[in-house]
């Protein structure tokens, strides 16, 4: 991309912010918190007749109390591969076979892992407000290039004003981190 002009630049700082956003929620979505939610087990892979099959393609995935997850296969068969793949992936969960459908029934969090996983989110939205940054660092370097562009210079006003533009970019999504660290937070806390 381009950056001659102030539009492209503050549209190229966005951009990357928005990924920083983008790379904190996909973070997230793999931190455990006291509640059971359906994607703690959707991605665990299936031996289904050879070949390797995400959980979600091969059952209905239920919460049916905070600390449950209920798993229906969709073949009724393949019950017994779906048991092992969940015990084989390492998240520690022990699936009991009712019927034709199995229960999962979430350990509670230690008050200590609860601590660490804190920690962690803290961790993952402060490397993201430092990834932000790094985007301002670049922005500002293009702006001050637009003071020698050769076909038409823009005035130092211009430039400041973009470099204010910029900064008001990082504040939106340095607040947007931070929100989104106290409600994870929060969330991992609450028992």
């Amino acid at each position: 991309m381009s950056m001659t002009d102030p539009d492209s630049i503050l549209l190229h700082a966005e951009e990357h912010m928005e990924k920083a956003i983008e790379h904190l929620k996909h973070e997230f979505r793999g931190v455990r918190t006291g509640r059971a939610q359906p994607s703690m087990v959707e991605a665990v892979r299936v031996d289904y007749y050879g070949s390797q099959t995400e959980l979600k393609a091969l059952a209905a995935i239920s919460i049916p109390e905070p600390t449950q997850i209920l798993i229906k296969p969709f073949d009724a068969t393949s019950l017994g591969d779906i048991k092992k793949a969940i015990e084989a992936s390492g998240l520690g969960f022990n699936p009991i076979v009712e019927a034709k459908q199995l229960r999962i029934t979430l350990p509670a969090l230690s008050t200590q892992r609860r601590q660490q996983l804190a920690t962690h989110v803290k961790k993952v939205g402060e490397d993201q407000k430092v990834a932000i940054r790094n985007v301002r660092r670049d922005a500002n370097k293009h702006a001050d290039g637009l003071a020698k562009a050769g076909v038409k210079p823009y005035s130092e006003d211009e430039i400041e004003q973009l470099k204010t533009e910029i900064q008001e970019l990082v504040k939106k999504y340095e607040a947007d981190v931070d929100k989104r660290v106290e409600e994870k937070t929060k969330e991992i806390m609450e028992v």
